[in-house]
C-alpha cells in the first residue's frame, strides 16, 4: 500500500505535528507501506532554515524507510497572522503539484493548520483517491483563543472553509473525543470521525535516574527542578508562570527550567529581566535525540496552556514523553487533559492562569514524599496505554479501510 502524507512539519523539527507524523510513518514502513511525505525544509519555530538544508524548489531524502520530500515555501517565524498564513498556503500550494505526481492509495493531510488539508483535498479530487483529514488542532477557533485573530469576516470565511473540509474528507481523525464531539456538534457525521490520540514510543523514553551531570551542568544540582519542554507560544501562558515563580523566589529549592523557543521567548526573558528572577534559567531548543536527558534531570514536567473553553479539548503529547519516563505531571489545563491524569493518579492539576492554585500545587510536589512514587506508578500506567506503536497500528488500520472501500 502506497501512502502519501502531507504535513507543513516533520524531522528533523520537533514540535508534537512532526513527531506525531515521523513516528507513525516509521510504524507503518516496519508493517510494509510505501510512505511518502511531503513537507517543507526545517525551519520551525523561529523561521530559520536548519543548518544543512536550503529552501529549494524540490528535494529528497530518506529517514528510516520514509521518502521525504520537501517543497520550497514561503518561510515565516512562529508568530503574527498574516505572514504565516502565507507559509501555510505556499506550502499547500506547492505540496499540491508536487503531490500530483507521486503514485499512491491514499492522501492523509495533518494540521494544525488547515491549509495543509486544502492541499490534500485537491490531490484527493484530481488523483480521484480517498483522503483523510488528521486533526490535531481546532482551527481557526484555536487561534481566536489565544488573541491572535478576532472573530470576524477573516475568521468565519476560514470557519467555513473548516467545515467544508470535514465534510470533503473520506475519514477525519482527530486526537481527541472532544474534538470528535465539536464536530458532530457542528453537523459533521459521527461514523466518519475517527480518535487516534497522541503517545509515545517507549523504547525512547524509559524511565531513569535523575541525570545529576546534566543539573550539575545546569547548575540546579540541589534544587527542586519542574521543567517545561515545548515550544514557547502565545497559547502555552508561561508568562504567568514566570510572574508566578517571582512570588517563591523565597524558596531557593525550586526552580523553572523552560526549554524551548517561538513567539513569546524574547517576551519571557523581558518579563526574566524585569523580575530579576533567580529561579528561572530559560534554555534554546535541545535537539530530539537529547530531550530525554533533559527530562531526567527534572524532578516534575510542567505542562500549561492559557485558560480558555477551547483548549478543555486538548491533550499535550509532552504530557506522554515525560509519564513514560515516571516524571509525574503539574497540569495547567482543563478538561479531557486533566482526566487522563486523574484518572491514572500521574501528578497533580492547577487552574490554568491561577497563581495561588499554581503555587500550592507546586509546593505540594516539592513536598509529596511517598506520594511522589505513587505519581511514577500512574506515570508508567500511563505511557503503556498511550503506547504510539498501538495508535500507529491503529491508523494505519483506518486507512486500510478507506483504500479497500
Amino acid at each position: 500500500m502506497k501512502i502519501l502524507f502531507v504535513s507543513d512539519n516533520f524531522l528533523p523539527e520537533v514540535n508534537a505535528p512532526a513527531t506525531r507524523t515521523y513516528q507513525h510513518c516509521r510504524e507503518w514502513v516496519k508493517q510494509g507501506a510505501e510512505v511518502t511525505v511531503i513537507t517543507c525544509v526545517p525551519n520551525f519555530p523561529q523561521g530559520k532554515v536548519y543548518e544543512g538544508y536550503k529552501n529549494k524548489l524540490y528535494q529528497v531524502e530518506e529517514i528510516d524507510g520514509i521518502r521525504v520530500i520537501r517543497v520550497w515555501s514561503y518561510i515565516a517565524a512562529n508568530k503574527g497572522f498574516y505572514k504565516r498564513t502565507l507559509d501555510y498556503i505556499s506550502f499547500a500550494f506547492m505540496a499540491f503539484w508536487v503531490g500530483l505526481f507521486r503514485k499512491t492509495d491514499v492522501i492523509v493531510a495533518t494540521s494544525p493548520q488547515f491549509f495543509a488539508a486544502i492541499g490534500g483535498y485537491f490531490l484527493g479530487l484530481f488523483k480521484r483517491k480517498p483522503w483523510i483529514m488528521e486533526v490535531r488542532d481546532l482551527w481557526p477557533e484555536s487561534i481566536k483563543a489565544v488573541g491572535a485573530m478576532e472573530e470576524g469576516r477573516v475568521y468565519h470565511l476560514l470557519e467555513r472553509l473548516e467545515l467544508f473540509l470535514y465534510r470533503k474528507a473520506t475519514k477525519v481523525v482527530v486526537v481527541t473525543d472532544n474534538f470528535k464531539e465539536n464536530l458532530t456538534s457542528r453537523g459533521i457525521l459521527a461514523d466518519k470521525i475517527e480518535v487516534v490520540k497522541n503517545g509515545v514510543v517507549l523504547d525512547e523514553y524509559v524511565p531513569q535516574a535523575k541525570n545529576t551531570p546534566l543539573r550539575r551542568k545546569l547548575g540546579l544540582e540541589d534544587k527542586f527542578v519542574l521543567t517545561y519542554l515545548g515550544t514557547h507560544g502565545m497559547a502555552h501562558g508561561l508568562d504567568f508562570v514566570l510572574e508566578s515563580a517571582a512570588k517563591i523566589q523565597q524558596n531557593e529549592d525550586v526552580h523553572f527550567l523552560l526549554i524551548g523557543d517561538g513567539a513569546e521567548k524574547n517576551n519571557l526573558i523581558n518579563i526574566k529581566e524585569k523580575l530579576n528572577l533567580n529561579n528561572v534559567t530559560l534554555h534554546p531548543p535541545v535537539p530530539k535525540a537529547e530531550v530525554h536527558e533533559y527530562i531526567s534531570a527534572s524532578d516534575v514536567a510542567l505542562v500549561c496552556l492559557k485558560k480558555s473553553d477551547t483548549f478543555k479539548s486538548v491533550i499535550p503529547s509532552k504530557i506522554f514523553e515525560n509519564a513514560a519516563m515516571q516524571r509525574p505531571i503539574l497540569l495547567g489545563v482543563q478538561g479531557e487533559s486533566q482526566q487522563i491524569i486523574e484518572f491514572y493518579n500521574a501528578g497533580v492539576c492547577y487552574e490554568p492562569e491561577n497563581e495561588h492554585e499554581f503555587i500550592e500545587k507546586v509546593m505540594k510536589m516539592k513536598n509529596s514524599n511517598g506520594e511522589y512514587k505513587t505519581y511514577q506508578q500512574g506515570c508508567e500506567r500511563l505511557a503503556k496505554d498511550f503506547s504510539r506503536k498501538k495508535l500507529a497500528d491503529k491508523m494505519l488500520n483506518i486507512i486500510k479501510t478507506v483504500v479497500t472501500k
